[in-house]
């Protein structure tokens, strides 16, 4: 478990020094989005693992025989079938005629899909419009594997029925949203894109917003403005933050996180953060006035600190008030 922890301090510290990140990466264009869809149908030609006693879904099958013809006295039961309730996502700027792919979950006592076929289901939005129709045969994982038989997927199993987003290249203003909100780092944005247009062009709202004005030059080139500004480097910036897993023994420490002076004991364990005279005792270390929680944790593990013991710490820590940054308990 020691070597272990090693490691993934060097790691993350490594990986820190890799600051700057592309716009594309880091934020994204407000309006382009995914959509999610949904809808009920029926699934058929089961080997008897359908429902077995479920009132919607011999509904679901003498309405649709009643719609392919057929008038059936009653209602039809059979094992064969399953009711399922499909879920997809409708990727931004689709177009009608674009495939995409469909989960099928069953919402009866049905045991397994496998060997089952969709029955052509219309797939819904929010706002109750019909955008995809799904059709097709369930694929359900290995049984080996140990998936849920009772959950199946359909690959471009919908086809979409309309164009999603209307023009976009003709668009006068932009709204670029931040992934994670962070005031220094949508000014730096916002700089970074006028520096890149050679004007003033890009203005941060908040946290996370920053607006962009087309130029001139990209009057009617909405794609190209776009592409050009999304592949722009950003020095990006987060709040000093130490993240722990108490069941794994995982510490991620952020960038930024540092201790003020301290003493710190613990079982037999002395660890002093502030001027003082070092001890020989190999299980006494002190450290500078000021360290950051990497050295901290870096000094604690060559002094044999457990990982639950070494979250216990930093929780104490950060309750006495020495650690500049939070922490999070997962």
């Amino acid at each position: 478990m020691k070597l272990k922890l090693v490691f993934f301090i060097i790691t993350l510290f490594s990986l820190i020094q890799l600051e700057a990140a592309r716009l594309k990466d880091i934020a994204s264009i407000r309006g382009v989005r995914a959509n999610q869809l949904v809808g009920y149908g029926i699934v058929v030609g089961l080997s008897g693992t359908g429902d077995s006693k479920s009132e919607y879904t011999n509904k679901s099958i003498t309405r649709m025989l009643d719609k392919l013809g057929m008038k059936v006295n009653g209602e039809a039961a059979s094992k064969n079938v399953a009711a399922v309730l499909l879920t997809a996502s409708l990727p931004p700027f689709a177009r009608a005629g674009n495939k995409i792919d469909v989960t099928i979950n069953s919402i009866g006592d049905a045991s397994s899909l496998r060997g089952g076929t969709l029955v052509q289901t219309p797939l819904r939005a929010a706002d109750q419009q019909i955008y995809a129709v799904a059709q097709g045969s369930a694929i359900v994982g290995h049984s080996q594997s140990g998936v849920h038989e009772t959950v199946a997927r359909i690959p471009n199993g919908a086809i979409i029925e309309r164009d999603i987003g209307g023009e976009f290249s003709s668009k006068k203003l932009f709204r670029l949203t931040l992934n994670n909100p962070d005031f220094t780092t949508a000014a730096r944005v916002a700089k970074v894109i006028n520096i890149d247009l050679a004007g003033k062009y890009a203005t941060a709202k908040d946290a996370s917003t920053i607006d962009l004005v087309s130029p001139p030059a990209f009057e009617g080139k909405g794609v190209e403005l776009l592409a050009l500004i999304e592949s722009i480097d950003v020095d990006t910036d987060t709040k000093a933050k130490v993240v722990v897993n108490e069941k794994t023994g995982t510490v991620v420490i952020g960038q930024g996180v540092r201790v003020s002076p301290i003493a710190i004991t613990h079982g037999d364990l002395s660890l002093k953060v502030g001027n003082g005279e070092k001890k020989q005792d190999k299980r006494i270390m002190d450290l500078k006035s000021e360290v950051s929680v990497g050295e901290l944790v870096k000094a604690m593990n060559e002094l044999g600190v457990s990982p639950k013991d070494l979250i216990t710490i930093l929780q104490n820590i950060k309750a006495a008030g020495a650690l500049q940054g939070d922490i999070e308990v997962l």
